[in-house]
């Protein structure tokens, strides 16, 4: 059966099922009758990234909306998680993010937030998903003319959004006299992000801030960090900042130019949370993706590292669950629970600005706090979706492998969730015995799911 959500909302090809404006309309309509409210004017926010199709899937689905007697609030291009904290803020029954996230400009998607600013729990998905695959949502009463909705764009969301942020940093500390590298992906954060640092007195120099509707994460942003720790050298900066084309995620380079990662950031804010004694539980969520030279890091200093599966929405479930207020992912999606309730590429990267700053610091002395154990991932075509916990000979070998590795390595095999593909991943400290580990594993997948 056809599929709309992914792990992260839906996504694909604009213009392709099922990014369609029909498509799109439908989900406009399943939203607004799952979501409306029975007391009040019912009102949803929409805000997108920067592509092309960005106009056509926000008139779509505004056009669904208002057929159901609902509002609709236009943010126009805005981060993804500046979209999730004017929903809760403005009291919106939900809010819609129209992006693709890191994907090229071809692609985009839509995700859903309830209106406490959450992703949508899998079983609502599922039930807008039921609606608009089975017809039904062609058939839901619809109101009298007099009752539908209307558009109307907010103008002052971006202003509200910076404020936010900037409340975010500590009111004691000051970005002047520091020189910041803002790579904007040519994306949702292209306005926003040069304010915030700004306003707190940094010297920005900016790439990626020029939109034109198809250049959204072409050899910029999170994707592409060498530009940016480039121009970090080139420009003696303190610190390189770079989003990808929605802005929930950041990647940044130390004032050498040396890029970081999710995981490292991680680390840094966990240490310093820790000291302060404001990391709660003395926890920390990360998915199995993270490098083990996060857990081993963590636990040198008391910390829990708890794994989860892939996707932020999966941190943030256990963060919620567990009462903890740091998580994330390599990848740069790093939730800080006491702020915000999503990833978010800006506030991440204030917090590690004020770390630098209360420490006094560089970047590259505060990162040494972890050692990055050498990772490698294969990638096993198989002929269709495969269950390798069934199939022995594979298992034995991977204790094998694990055994090897003791408690300084690990393995990790899973497949792909969008393609007929498995995924390899062993760590370990050394690097030679991990590679020839990793192609012998792969080998004896590759033969037996692909055998004639």
């Amino acid at each position: 059966m056809e599929k709309l959500f992914g792990t992260d909302g839906i996504r694909g090809i604009a213009n392709q099922f099922p990014m369609t404006t029909d498509i799109a309309m439908k989900v406009g309509l399943g939203a607004a009758h799952l979501f409306k409210s029975r007391h009040r004017r019912p009102k949803i926010v929409i805000g997108k990234d920067t592509r092309l199709s960005g106009y056509m899937i926000e008139n779509a689905m505004t056009a669904g909306i208002c057929a159901m007697g609902v509002d609709v609030l236009l943010l126009g291009p805005l981060p993804t998680p500046g979209i999730a904290f004017i929903t809760a803020s403005m009291r919106a029954d939900a809010g819609i993010v129209i992006s693709a996230s890191h994907n090229p400009y071809e692609y985009n998607g839509i995700k859903i937030f309830a209106s406490t600013g959450f992703k949508l729990p899998d079983d609502v998905e599922a039930e807008i998903e039921r609606l608009v695959l089975t017809g039904e949502v062609e058939s839901l009463p619809r109101p009298p003319v007099g009752e539908i909705g209307r558009a109307k764009r907010i103008d002052d969301a971006q202003g509200r959004y910076i404020v936010y942020l900037k409340n975010t940093f500590p009111r004691h500390l000051t970005l002047e006299g520091m020189r910041i590298v803002l790579d904007c992906a040519h994306g949702a954060a292209y306005r926003v992000a040069p304010s915030v640092f700004e306003e707190l007195g940094a010297q920005v120099i900016l790439i990626g801030d020029r939109p034109n509707g198809k250049n959204i994460n072409d050899q910029c942003g999170s994707l592409h960090p060498e530009n940016m720790a480039r121009m970090v050298r080139e420009h003696d900066a303190q610190l390189g900042i770079a989003f990808d084309g929605d802005a929930d995620r950041v990647i940044l380079a130390d004032e050498k130019g040396e890029v970081l990662d999710g995981d490292q950031v991680m680390a840094i804010c966990a240490k310093h949370l820790d000291q302060k004694g404001k990391l709660r539980k003395r926890t920390v969520a990360a998915t199995v993706m993270s490098n083990m030279g996060l857990e081993v890091a963590l636990r040198d200093m008391g910390i829990t590292l708890i794994r989860t599966a892939v996707g932020d929405r999966y941190v943030v479930e256990r963060m919620l669950q567990d009462q903890l207020n740091l998580g994330g992912e390599q990848s740069g999606h790093i939730v800080f629970m006491d702020h915000s309730t999503t990833g978010d590429g800006i506030l991440s990267a204030l917090q590690v600005l004020s770390v630098m700053l209360e420490t006094q610091k560089p970047l590259s002395e505060l990162k040494t706090v972890m050692e990055r154990y050498p990772q490698t991932l294969k990638n096993v075509r198989v002929a269709e979706k495969a269950d390798i916990a069934q199939v022995p000979e594979i298992m034995a070998r991977v204790a094998q492998v694990e055994k090897l590795l003791g408690r300084h390595g690990r393995c990790l095999i899973r497949p792909s969730g969008t393609e007929p593909v498995i995924r390899v991943m062993i760590e370990g400290k050394d690097e030679k015995l991990i590679h020839e580990l990793a192609d012998d594993l792969a080998e004896l997948i590759h033969k037996h799911f692909n055998h004639s």
